[in-house]
């Protein structure tokens, strides 16, 4: 008989990375910093929000609503029948100026109204990407019609999206049963090849570089307008949304935890400075996250390739690659030497612009592998005293899991190293501050390896804390961590709006555009 001999693995645990708030306080969660400390560049003195609000009546009613609701407290409400009385993870919302220092007058707010007769009628034409289109650009248009003629600023465009949008403008929506109307095209078409060979038809054939998506191409189409935040009504005000039972249309958070969010995201999108950063990071880092989108509507190998840098203070910037021949297989993608190259040029040219000088650690995150030509002009772009390392991060689905005793699953922060290059690192997990696990099964790890490195590979163990302090920037909402690094977290977000045909102009944006 043969007999193997027996492997011992080693399990860490990762503490909860510390987060830093106003008069350099830290803490792990982002809602007891902002609540004791505040936004850690916080202004001395109240700063005012300039918005512009656009939606139907019914939609800019509604945020009014929610704006003066953010000047007062929101409590958590009671535990239901089935919850524990000590919700841990849940926090009471001390109101907009308390925790962020920044306020909103609802009287100096820019409104523009749009018809809801407009929006049905765009949301029915039979082209479903003319229908986006059209939906699209009765946003934008208020915008560009405000910047030309209205002396006014804005520092955030709200669009107040109507159910009818969220419906029916996206991908395979079903709108079976609606009267359909024709717009510019006369029969159904779904891509360029079906356009008719009239000369001034073919002036709108870019109508089929983006995906009927709305949330992606307005996204795309504010790239070079203003940052937004995207608010469907149902989300606003849910009790006005109900079933012939008498039941919301669709389940949402309870207010205090959508006031947190929607505070962080005001803070984020509209100040200089995010509301918290990573603490004790070592100086001269600078993180990756590689983007790969197949091309909607071209050949099938082309993709847009993009960089999401993140530095310690937790701001990202994501820089446009070219669009080229990069997929190799189902999901692998790699780019010629010359565009790895010039796109790690332009990460290290802002990051020197930023800090003075280039980055000593330059971590680039990836979902996929690294050929020898890509990794070699990755190297090649980077100086001599800069050491580039490549690490995978991929999501697991059960294949792997680790028990524990006792009620709870394994803590988060908890890593198995395989050998010296590759872990499972669990980044959800049960949460001791919380007394409790959010999640409905048995959490996934993360499947971690160090691929390749320029100078002497760090420590495996160094790799995955950077991971786990990177689930806690996530400033489109208030979470204590997420799944996911932010340097992938977004990856297919940000890949989905850059391949939008409006998104060609933005080779170098901040984050915050794209969330």
């Amino acid at each position: 008989m043969t007999s193997f001999p027996e492997r011992s693995l080693q399990v860490l645990h990762f503490n909860e990375p510390l987060l830093e708030f106003n008069f350099r306080q830290t803490t792990p969660h982002p809602k007891d910093g902002l609540f004791l400390y505040g936004p850690h560049e916080r202004s001395k003195k109240t700063k005012e929000v300039r918005v512009g609000v656009i939606g139907t009546i019914s939609g800019v009613k509604y945020f009014r609503a929610w704006a003066a609701r953010l000047k007062k407290g929101i409590p958590v409400p009671p535990a239901g029948k089935t919850e524990k009385q000590d919700r841990l993870h849940l926090a009471n919302f001390p109101g907009l100026e308390e925790a962020f220092g920044i306020s909103l007058n609802d009287a100096e707010f820019v409104t523009c109204v749009l018809d809801v007769k407009t929006i049905d009628a765009a949301t029915r034409i039979v082209n479903l990407h003319e229908a986006v289109k059209k939906v699209v650009k009765l946003y934008a248009d208020k915008t560009r019609k405000h910047r030309e003629n209205d002396e006014r600023s804005v520092d955030l465009w709200v669009l107040v999206v109507p159910e009818i949008i969220f419906e029916r403008c996206k991908p395979n929506s079903r709108r079976t049963g609606l009267p359909m109307e024709l717009g510019d095209f006369e029969k159904r078409k779904k891509t360029r090849s079906d356009l008719p060979l009239l000369k001034e038809v073919l002036t709108e054939e870019d109508l089929f570089d983006d995906a009927p998506d709305f949330h992606r191409q307005v996204k795309a189409e504010y790239l070079t307008l203003s940052p937004t935040q995207i608010l469907r009504e149902t989300t606003l005000a849910p009790e006005e949304f109900k079933n012939k039972a008498g039941y919301p249309l669709r389940r949402t958070q309870d207010a205090a935890t959508v006031a947190w969010n929607l505070a962080t995201s005001l803070y984020y999108k509209t100040q200089p400075k995010p509301p918290w950063k990573l603490s004790g990071i070592r100086k001269g880092v600078c993180y990756i996250g590689l983007v790969y989108k197949t091309l909607p509507g071209d050949v099938s190998d082309h993709a847009c390739c993009a960089a999401q840098m993140f530095l310690s203070e937790g701001d990202g910037v994501v820089f446009r690659g070219a669009n080229g021949p990069w997929k190799k297989g189902d999901y692998d993608y790699h780019l010629s030497a010359d565009a790895a190259k010039d796109l790690i040029k332009k990460v290290l040219s802002t990051y020197e612009e930023i800090h003075g000088s280039a980055p000593q650690e330059l971590f680039i995150h990836g979902q996929t592998f690294y050929n020898d030509e890509e990794w070699t002009a990755f190297e090649a772009a980077a100086p001599a005293t800069t050491n580039v390392v490549g690490v995978r991060i991929r999501t697991t689905a059960g294949e792997t899991k680790l028990f524990r005793d006792g009620d709870y699953p394994v803590l988060r922060g908890t890593a198995m190293l395989l050998d010296d290059k590759s872990a499972y690192l669990w980044t959800n997990g049960y949460v001791p501050q919380f007394d409790t696990y959010i999640g409905p099964e048995t959490p996934n790890p993360l499947f971690i390896t160090a691929l390749k490195s320029k100078l002497e590979m760090p420590k495996l163990a160094t790799i995955l804390s950077d991971i786990m302090g990177l689930t806690k920037i996530n400033y489109n909402s208030c979470n204590y961590n997420d799944g996911l690094p932010v340097t992938v977290r977004f990856a297919n977000m940000v890949g989905e709006v850059l391949t939008m045909g409006s998104a060609k102009g933005a080779d170098r944006q901040p984050f915050k555009f794209y969330v």
